[in-house]
């Protein structure tokens, strides 16, 4: 049965922004049993009939649902996995053992461009795509979570608030050292009294003199406590709304700024190789200009910068979940017992097939959420569908490969004992598991 012209069977798929719901509904049949419609004139009537008149009332058909990645996409996942085989996963657990930051890394993924790989070349970044990025992190978490959370943590929250609210002249001065890996930067909001209730903002910023004094503390700051560091950026309450409600900013606090202290690292479970800190400001003085984006827009920017970051903590969870999987796979098939490999072993052949499963569907929602970004789109629900579900699902993961290993797993000379430490930090990070049945739920009109 021929469609309208441009339009190809194999690929069909339909938004629906006007009411043509009876056409959405036989679409399937149709792509099912073409044969069956061509067959029957009145069908064949019916659906072109609606065709015509989904295209005159504002719905979209389009051949575009397609699977595969681009030529870039591709490249930049093999690069990324090239650097994480020959590169990362070497030093991965001597840097954990050591709790040491990975700053020969950090200069080898500035090299690659990884560092600045969303932002526009004008800014010092490689020019790629969210899908590109997200497949980077996944590759290298793959490797070394460490490794993978202070690439993720300096794009998605050190850099891109710079991308999306800075000005030119802020742009060119922080964002562009930024996206060439010159300089590493940090985004402080958490606080210790503001953790899931994010808006409860202590630390306090007064306009005086032509400049900001800032008092509070922020806590497990990522990147922020590195010799590469240039600064952080923090919310603060800066005043009073006419309704009484607190006024949110956010503010550019380079790292020599007087009054601005970092305390030692966290001694953490895992990511022990990142810089996690907490930050403490007495009156540290910034110019007026370092307003980020308009005053008492800080609220608004944050949950905006997290929704991004979301896709993030889902392509380095699903990447874990991969490493978990590889590291099972491989023992699975060296271990034998009673005779035989104990992959051979039902028990264990279906938890592996029950974990690549879960990966698959994970790397399909993380993918969708990151792909619904790039075509600008209102991504909100897919990350937080994507950040939920790979969270989870790494734990699952990686239970069940240590479980795998026996008791070899429970000795540190495994990575899976470093993959297991590393993984729970995924279900709290960007928003706890909690947070985001919360968004999710607020989304259906729960």
């Amino acid at each position: 049965m021929p469609l309208p012209e441009g339009f190809d069977r194999k690929g069909v798929i339909c938004v629906v922004e006007d009411s043509v719901t009876d056409f959405c509904s036989m679409l399937p049949r149709l792509l099912l049993a073409p044969d069956a419609f061509a067959a029957k004139p009145s069908a064949h009537g019916f659906l072109q009939t609606h065709l015509q008149r989904g295209l005159a009332n504002g719905a979209a058909y389009t051949s575009a649902m397609d699977f595969d990645l681009t030529d870039e996409q591709r490249a930049i996942q093999s690069l990324a996995r090239e650097f994480a085989r020959d590169e990362v996963r070497p030093r991965a657990e001597e840097m954990d053992r050591q709790e040491r930051f990975p700053s020969e890394l950090v200069a080898k993924m500035a090299e690659l461009g990884f560092m600045g790989l969303p932002f526009p070349e004008e800014y010092g970044g490689a020019g790629a795509d969210t899908v590109s990025y997200a497949l980077a992190v996944m590759e290298i978490a793959r490797a070394d979570a460490s490794t993978a959370i202070t690439m993720a943590a300096h794009v998605s929250l050190g850099a891109t608030p710079f991308f999306l609210f800075g000005t030119e002249r802020q742009k060119q001065e922080y964002l562009v050292p930024l996206a060439r890996g010159e300089m590493l930067w940090g985004f402080g909001l958490t606080e210790p009294g503001a953790g899931s209730d994010a808006g409860n903002v202590a630390t306090k910023a007064e306009l005086r003199d032509g400049k900001w004094l800032i008092n509070g503390t922020k806590a497990f700051i990522t990147n922020s406590g590195t010799e590469i560091t240039g600064g952080t950026t923090i919310t603060a309450v800066t005043g009073r709304r006419p309704d009484g409600s607190r006024e949110i900013s956010n503010l550019i606090v380079p790292q020599a700024t007087p009054g601005f202290t970092r305390s030692r690292k966290y001694s953490k479970m895992g990511w022990r190789a990142s810089d996690t800190r907490e930050l403490s400001f007495v009156d540290a003085a910034v110019p007026a200009e370092n307003l980020l984006g308009p005053r008492g827009e800080g609220y608004r920017q944050f949950l905006s910068i997290l929704d991004g970051g979301r896709i993030s903590v889902a392509a380095l969870s699903i990447g874990l979940a991969m490493g978990a999987y590889d590291e099972a796979l491989a023992y699975s098939k060296e271990r034998h017992a009673f005779g035989k490999p104990i992959s051979k072993f039902q028990a264990i052949s279906f938890k592996l097939v029950d974990m690549l499963t879960e990966i698959e569907h994970a790397k399909l929602m993380m993918l969708r959420a990151a792909w619904e970004k790039d075509q600008g789109r209102d991504y909100v629900q897919a990350a937080s569908f994507a950040k939920l579900f790979a969270g989870e699902l790494s734990h699952r993961v990686v239970n069940d490969a240590l479980q795998i290993h026996g008791g070899y797993g429970f000795m540190d000379e495994y990575p899976i004992s470093r993959m297991y430490r590393d993984q729970k930090i995924n279900e709290i990070g960007e928003g706890t598991n909690e947070v985001q049945r919360l968004i999710l739920a607020r989304l259906m009109g729960l």
